[in-house]
């Protein structure tokens, strides 16, 4: 593990292996989840859905565009005019799930008087699915595999041939309608369709419906659905429709509709979570509840904090957090803690630099904690950063982007809004933060939001790299009405990512870098956000910082030693102190001293550069004192080999 990273903790109540949330307060149902209950059944791919187990499944009800003229649940999901042209045979479809072993088994009922397609893409009914890879557990991003099987046949000579049936295009495909798929790719999936009451491609006799019986081998994907802790898919479906094309009459209509995400090959809006474990199966009674990834605790009956970027309140001293961390030496467990599918939906990228990418010499470090007072949603950062610059292009600056989905809806897709509310380190602007995007709207202009930054003592803004940082705090306070939700939250459920920014310059321009990392999602419109809960009866009190609140002061060492640049002394506090670092040489002279100032209690870790000291062996002492008295209560002794 990196010596930097922290032991990540986050309040979600954990079931069997899945984050299954325990319900503290009524809450409206999630319209992104799903059971697949296990069968025993053997399931016969025919597309006649004849087993009895199909009655026993769980399901959904996707329509365009809805009863109400609302999409199929949200954050993500929408639906769109291929044509132009508005649908006169809307699309309602009932999609059901199972699970035996790690096959999964979905089924389609689909309502539909005008079956067919076309070589022509959008000219077609058919379903677009993706499956995010889990192969690899040590992956940066786990991407989606996509899954389309259609009546979209573009490299078929007879693509409008009466009663031809949907193929399957994708990864698990030849993409090619004339080369058969391999046996691997048809164990990877495999399908079957029913047109009733007419035929594909005619509409001299208007058609009924089709069913369609699929089948995908989850384990092909790096899924472990049968084990007795179970596992959380995440899929996503899109439903196209093409009407009254076989001959084009003027009630002629090409839509989509989807549920959370468009695409199979693209990461948008979010995805389906389909829960899977052994011990939910198609006789064991109703399925459990879900809730969401994260609970946020109210800030009950602490003073709202100043929001200047310091958080030294007391509610930000004892509030959740969680931990975000680039990860620089293939160690991705900080990742395993975090709740539900989010472990998936984290990752980390770098861009080039200076035309490459250099080695990440200071990984990006930070805590994120959070609270919700009345209706407005507090989030501080508490960041390490040895490097803390100022930069204008986005991928050298040091910040986040925070993505909260609006409650409005937009015009085109039809999901709700994600708002963008970044924010940078820049000197020019007060407080040296700059407020971006959607950010600087709310706080500038309609004064909904507002936003701190604190340098931790010692650093300073350049993009030099010539002088040790500890980095910076900030905090950001969004009043949760500005993005559509009523007063008291209403159902009191918000769709978030966040995604650190870390920029670090040094003398020679390329060992130059910058890296992202995210929890949740990296930009807005993109998958997948996480569900978080505004809980009435989730309150901030005191938790254990670590493995345990530290009955003591002591000193963990200073990694790396020896050291050539820069090291990082980490040191746990008792209490909340201010904080000094003297050196001294082997003669007893003093060297460097540095005032850290006052930090909260907890494992810390503070930089320090030796700059034209000599090599050779240097002793250091952290001495502590009370923040009010000023009386000396503790005092830190190491030491450490600088080579040159």
């Amino acid at each position: 593990m990196s010596s930097m990273r922290r032991t990540a903790w986050i309040a979600v109540a954990l079931v069997g292996g899945i984050g299954l949330a325990a319900p503290s307060w009524a809450q409206a149902p999630r319209t992104d989840v799903i059971w697949a209950r296990h069968t025993t059944q053997t399931i016969t791919l025919d597309g006649v859905l004849g087993e009895t187990a199909w009655a026993q499944a769980e399901s959904v009800t996707v329509q365009y565009p809805g009863v109400t003229g609302l999409n199929a649940g949200d954050p993500g999901s929408g639906w769109k005019e291929e044509a132009g042209i508005l649908a006169k045979d809307k699309t309602f479809a009932k999609i059901k799930f199972l699970m035996k072993d790690n096959q999964l088994y979905v089924a389609f009922i689909v309502r539909d008087s005008s079956v067919g397609g076309s070589a022509d893409f959008n000219r077609h009914d058919g379903l677009l699915m993706s499956i995010k890879d889990h192969r690899d557990p040590f992956a940066t991003i786990h991407g989606p595999v996509e899954y389309f099987y259609s009546w979209w046949h573009p490299e078929d000579p007879s693509p409008l041939a009466v009663g031809k049936e949907p193929g399957f295009r994708g990864y698990w495909s030849t993409n090619d309608d004339l080369t058969p798929r391999t046996a691997e790719q048809v164990q990877a999936w495999d399908g079957k369709t029913k047109v009733r009451g007419g035929v594909s491609n005619s509409d001299a006799v208007p058609d009924s419906n089709y069913t369609v019986e699929l089948r995908f081998d989850v384990g092909m994907m790096g899924y472990t659905p049968s084990t007795a802790g179970g596992d959380i898919i995440e899929w996503n479906l899109s439903i196209y429709d093409c009407d009254w094309l076989w001959p084009q009459l003027p009630r002629f209509s090409a839509n989509r509709t989807w549920w959370q995400s468009p695409w199979g090959n693209a990461m948008w809006y979010n995805e389906v979570r389909m829960y899977a474990k052994n011990s939910v199966t198609t006789s064991s009674g109703p399925v459990p509840s879900i809730g969401p990834e994260v609970r946020i605790p109210s800030a009950g009956g602490y003073a709202a904090p100043t929001v200047d970027g310091q958080l030294i309140e007391p509610v930000w001293q004892t509030t959740q957090h969680f931990d975000l961390h680039y990860v620089a030496d293939g160690d991705f467990s900080i990742r395993d803690t975090y709740p539900g599918v989010m472990k998936w939906r984290a990752g980390q990228y770098q861009p080039p630099v200076n035309g490459g990418t250099a080695p990440v010499i200071d990984p990006g470090d930070a805590r994120i904690k959070w609270f919700f007072k009345g209706d407005s949603l507090y989030i501080g950062f508490d960041v390490n950063d040895q490097v803390v610059q100022s930069h204008p292009i986005l991928d050298r600056w040091d910040g986040f982007i925070v993505t909260i989905q609006d409650t409005a809806h937009s015009p085109t897709d039809h999901n709700q809004i994600p708002r963008r509310l970044g924010f940078h380190v820049d000197p020019s602007k007060p407080g040296n933060v700059a407020a971006d995007d959607y950010l600087a709207y709310m706080r500038d202009t309609t004064h909904t939001a507002r936003l701190g930054l604190r340098l931790k003592p010692g650093t300073t803004i350049d993009t030099t790299g010539t002088s040790a940082d500890q980095g910076y705090t900030a905090e950001l306070m969004v009043n949760m009405r500005s993005l559509g939700f009523p007063a008291g939250l209403g159902s009191k459920l918000m769709w978030i990512g966040i995604d650190m920014l870390d920029g670090d310059s040094f003398p020679v321009i390329t060992d130059s870098y910058g890296t992202r990392t995210w929890w949740g999602r990296e930009y807005e419109n993109e998958c997948c956000p996480a569900g978080a809960f505004f809980d009435p009866n989730s309150f901030v009190t005191a938790v254990e910082d670590e493995a345990g609140a530290p009955r003591r002061n002591a000193l963990i060492g200073n990694f790396p030693n020896p050291l050539t640049r820069f090291t990082m002394m980490k040191y746990t506090l008792a209490a909340p102190s201010d904080v000094t670092l003297e050196v001294y040489d082997l003669q007893g002279r003093l060297v460097s001293h540095r005032q850290l100032g006052l930090q909260p209690a907890g494992q810390r870790q503070a930089p320090f550069a030796p700059g034209n000291l000599a090599a050779g062996l240097y002793l250091y002492r952290m001495k502590l004192a009370h923040p009010a008295s000023g009386a000396q209560t503790g005092e830190l002794a190491g030491r450490m080999m600088i080579l040159k």
